[in-house]
């Protein structure tokens, strides 16, 4: 598109396809930005959530949830690349662990939420994919809500906060919670990760998640600078 004659702009007098034309660079101008902001691999190796929702607010942070399955095998060799990726990932990064879960009766579900509400994250958190896959003491599927609870009391948890943890108002709504969050950011395996409620990873590879999320990361702390 030709530019404005120097003559008619001198006086005042723009054509309106120049007018047009500035008007072009305007809209262009902000989707260059975006585009040079984000990082390869759209739609491939990361999916843009709609509307997408944090698991859990903390202002200042940045929050990488993991949508996993005490069941998965991979979620299972997931968990010690994820712990080690966290130490070096930065202090303003949040892991949060979300059990994949589609009915409020799922005692995995159920007994990550337990475990939770007791403080207990950090050590039964690997004991649990422990029981499941090397030590046989929970089935990989379809374990009973007494199952869960006699596992749990045999690391040490009292019965009865353990019952009241697996049962309570709380642990139910956050199972509905869990299936919402899952649902709406298009999980259709484990693990998945979910960047700040943004963006859902799709890599190759375990590995390959893990390389997907430090870019994402990179741009979404690069926003709030």
């Amino acid at each position: 598109m030709p530019l404005p004659d120097p003559a008619l702009a001198s006086h005042g007098r723009t054509p309106m396809r120049a007018r047009l034309f500035a008007l072009c660079l305007l809209w262009l101008l902000p989707l260059a930005a975006l585009a040079q902001a984000m990082p390869p691999g759209m739609g491939i190796e990361y999916i843009p959530i709609s509307d997408g929702k944090r698991w859990s607010e903390e202002p200042g942070t940045i929050e990488v949830a993991e949508v996993f399955a005490y069941g998965c095998s991979h979620c299972d060799d997931f968990h010690p690349m994820l712990t080690a990726w966290k130490r070096r990932a930065g202090d303003d990064l949040r892991l949060r662990y979300v059990p994949a879960v589609w009915s409020t009766d799922d005692a995995y579900g159920r007994g990550y939420f337990a475990i939770e509400a007791l403080g207990r994250v950090a050590e039964l958190h690997p004991r649990l994919f422990d029981a499941v896959h090397r030590e046989g003491s929970l089935p990989g599927r379809g374990a009973s809500l007494q199952e869960m609870a006699t596992f749990l009391v045999a690391q040490g948890l009292d019965p009865a906060q353990v019952r009241t943890a697996l049962t309570s108002a709380d642990t139910t709504a956050k199972m509905n919670a869990a299936k919402a969050f899952a649902v709406h950011a298009g999980v259709r395996g484990t693990p998945t990760l979910i960047i700040n409620g943004k963006y859902r990873v799709q890599g190759a590879s375990l590995e390959e998640s893990l390389r997907i999320a430090d870019a994402l990361i990179a741009v979404e702390r690069a926003a709030a600078r």
